[in-house]
């Protein structure tokens, strides 16, 4: 009877001990600060060369379905299949493996390592789900993946309409269905690149701004719509039914 006491009362004493040192465990740091610092320096803008004047530029293919609208030009290289226009709609020029497209590849792949490149002291890591954040001029990296996925992402420039903001991702980005990016305080889509060092995906009916440079692939589920461009360097192009405005 006595052993059978004792044991019960170590029991909860190592109950109580273990409940004491979980309760002075520091609680789990959020992902992502809720409040982005403000960075010093504004960074210079990518330049996009010869591929300013594209919308939707691939390394293998461009497929489309659907009634996709394409603002701007559409250029491809070295791949030869662009599939889908018609029934899409390219309001632009077309360059297959032409000396524009060449070029505007070559130019692609310089622009993605210097915006790959940038560094500053006030850098801001980011990671995972970057929704419902507000981000204001400068550089952010992420060492993985991000997502808008839970929320809304605002630019806002805070008046500075030469603001400029530069997002290294070293692997995907994706957005979630019907997800938004907003622009604020004289934020431009011109004036924001996104560098993904795999591939990009954009969810049904979501809105999205800015420069889009990928090493792999873009993929724009349907009705995504696009203010910026999208630049893919080794793979492919896939829309479905969406809108592409070239900013």
């Amino acid at each position: 009877m006595k052993t059978i006491k004792l044991v019960s009362a170590l029991a909860v004493a190592s109950a109580f001990f273990v409940a004491g040192c979980k309760s002075n465990d520091p609680a789990p740091a959020s992902a992502n600060p809720k409040v982005i610092p403000v960075q010093a320096a504004n960074p210079a803008l990518v330049s996009l060369g010869g591929s300013s004047t594209i919308a939707v530029l691939a390394g293998s293919a461009v497929t489309n379905t659907g009634a996709t609208n394409i603002t701007g030009d559409l250029a491809l290289s070295p791949g030869t299949s662009v599939g889908g226009f018609p029934p899409g709609i390219l309001t632009g020029t077309q360059h297959i493996n032409d000396n524009i497209a060449t070029q505007a590849k070559l130019d692609l792949t310089a622009a993605y390592n210097d915006a790959a490149g940038r560094t500053a002291t006030d850098m801001v890591t980011l990671s995972g789900n970057i929704g419902g954040l507000t981000l204001t001029p400068g550089l952010y990296k992420s060492t993985s993946s991000l997502a808008i996925s839970s929320g809304d992402l605002t630019f806002d420039a805070k008046g500075n309409a030469d603001g400029v903001f530069i997002m290294q991702t070293a692997s995907s980005l994706t957005t979630t269905s019907g997800r938004k990016v907003f622009l604020a305080g004289g934020a431009l889509a011109s004036h924001i690149f996104w560098q993904v060092g795999s591939s990009a995906t954009f969810g049904t009916t979501s809105v999205f701004k800015g420069t889009v440079l990928t090493m792999q692939s873009i993929t724009f589920d349907t009705g995504a719509t696009l203010d910026g461009r999208a630049l893919a360097r080794t793979g492919g192009v896939t829309m479905a039914g969406n809108t592409i405005v070239k900013q």
